[in-house]
């Protein structure tokens, strides 16, 4: 592991320690244009005069709409400089997913970019400051003041907030895969805490890191953002994600950390010109969110990279596992690693019992890192911990006797079928690891003998289409038969989550119909 990089109190304090000891390295690139941690110290020290000037103040909300570009990265640090509270907003939501995050978080300004994808954002804008009195919205980027949007004010001198570790951070809407979106108050302490110890684990110095994934994540946040913040490398910002170009920018900036969600590294493999690529300045490929089949981490293999899984959530801002150094293939693909030692782990019963190594049980957390809150909900947060303080994650896994851990599914996707309990994910790994399946999504569907049965849709490999009836035999051969997929349907691609993650709700909705 690399010398053990300084604990700091917010992430404005790694922006101002690389802008005293490493002014001209790169911090940002975007679009074509470098930014120096000088130059990007100066952009959030003159966009937090600019807010105070609009009245933002220590403890008020700001929300902040915008891809993965420099007015993301220089909104939250200024946020962070004036002790505020950042909440970010996805382009691609909906109106109807806007107004949830701006009526549950009430923020006191509303910043935007005036448009992208061909959609302009004026009008949505103006109807959420109204219909939710905020009291300023303000345009960010490069485009002009909008009837909607209007320019920010000329900087003001300001006082630095003395920000606390336990002080709130930003707000964090969960995906929402299993219901209302429900707003995770993130510390600065568990911000930090992410972010030191992930730069730690992947022994990168001074990485060169790729961020297309929604300002509004934790992953973007904390695994992207802050993990290069830490370590003082470059986040390369790119407003979308087009595999061919990030196959193009690693040859081109020297990026050496490739982490995302699995979809995203399979889509980069599949690129016609990944094979004659320069792609040796590549030092880690990691992922998390979902398994990475096999196949496709032997490909990363092949470029000579150090490879890890990691296993984290919203709510605890920081991964629970890690996968090692010298993690085999099939850890890699079967297991999230082993658990982070900084944290209390344990796996309990539906009585919030421990359960032994082998047995399945609900992964439960102790930390100083995580969330504080769900915004607003304290019914909500009570729930999510177990009477002795435990948080509980829902996410179902069995600790295997080398102590790495495989998850087995989610308590809320857990199918009851004939009085046996279902874990989609183990009938998704059986699936994937057959030659013609590139994908699997299990949910479950209503039915009046068995109460519920499985229902798997298939992406096939390229080239290949997988007969139903085949996959239904395999599947006989590998599980029990209380585990085997009413109904397999093949389809050339899954719903995707915003963040890369499949869409079960979606998929429900079909199987469903």
């Amino acid at each position: 592991m690399t010398s053990a990089l300084p604990r700091l109190t917010s992430f404005t304090d790694y922006l101002d320690l690389y802008a005293r000891a490493r002014p001209d390295a790169d911090a940002v690139w975007h679009a074509g244009t470098l930014l120096s941690y000088r130059a990007l110290a100066e952009q959030v020290d003159a966009m937090a005069g600019s807010l105070a000037a609009a009245g933002l103040r220590a403890g008020d909300r700001v929300a902040v709409l915008s891809t993965p570009r420099p007015e993301y990265l220089v909104t939250l640090l200024a946020a962070f400089r004036l002790g505020a509270v950042w909440v970010g907003l996805n382009p691609k939501y909906t109106y109807r997913e806007l107004a949830h995050v701006v009526a549950d978080s009430r923020p006191r300004l509303i910043l935007s970019i005036a448009r992208a994808e061909g959609r302009e954002f004026d009008t949505d804008i103006a109807r959420l400051a109204s219909e939710f009195a905020v009291e300023g919205r303000y345009v960010i980027g490069d485009d002009g003041p909008t009837p909607a949007l209007h320019r920010l004010p000329a900087p003001v001198p300001f006082v630095r907030h003395p920000v606390a570790p336990g002080d709130a951070a930003t707000i964090v809407y969960t995906s929402g895969s299993s219901g209302t979106p429900k707003g995770a108050v993130l510390s600065h302490r568990g911000l930090v805490y992410a972010s030191v110890v992930e730069a730690e684990m992947n022994e990168v110095p001074h990485p060169r890191v790729p961020c297309n994934l929604p300002i509004n994540h934790v992953a973007c946040i904390a695994d992207l953002t802050g993990t290069t913040l830490a370590a003082g490398g470059m986040l390369a910002l790119l407003d979308s994600f087009d595999p061919a170009e990030i196959l193009e920018l690693i040859e081109r900036l020297k990026l050496t950390n490739l982490m995302s969600v699995p979809t995203v590294l399979q889509l980069i493999v599949m690129q016609p010109d990944f094979d004659w690529r320069d792609l040796s300045s590549l030092r880690l490929v990691a992922w998390g969110g979902a398994p990475l089949p096999i196949e496709v981490i032997r490909v990363y293999r092949r470029l000579g990279v150090q490879l890890m899984t990691v296993y984290g959530m919203t709510e605890t801002i920081a991964s629970i596992t890690f996968t090692a150094r010298d993690a085999s293939d099939e850890v890699l693909a079967e297991t999230v690693g082993h658990f982070d030692p900084g944290m209390q782990v344990r796996l309990a019963d539906e009585q919030d019992r421990a359960v032994a190594v082998g047995e399945q049980g609900e992964v439960q957390v102790r930390h100083e890192g995580l969330f504080l809150e769900y915004f607003g909900r304290p019914d909500a947060t009570a729930a999510a911990y177990s009477a002795d303080g435990w948080f509980k994650t829902g996410d179902v896994g069995v600790l295997r006797p080398d102590g790495n851990l495989r998850l087995v599914g989610r308590r809320s996707d857990m199918i009851k079928s004939g009085g046996y309990n279902v874990y989609p994910r183990e009938i998704e790994l059986c699936l994937e690891s057959r030659g013609d399946v590139a994908l699997a999504a299990v949910i479950g569907r209503p039915d009046e003998k068995f109460g519920e049965v499985a229902v798997a849709y298939v992406v096939p490999q390229p080239g290949t289409r997988p007969d139903p009836e085949c996959l239904k035999a395999f599947c006989r051969d590998q599980l029990a038969n209380y585990k085997v997929p009413k109904d397999f349907v093949i389809v050339d691609e899954l719903p995707l989550l915003p963040v890369g993650k499949v869409d079960k709700q979606e998929l429900r909705r079909r199987a469903r119909a």
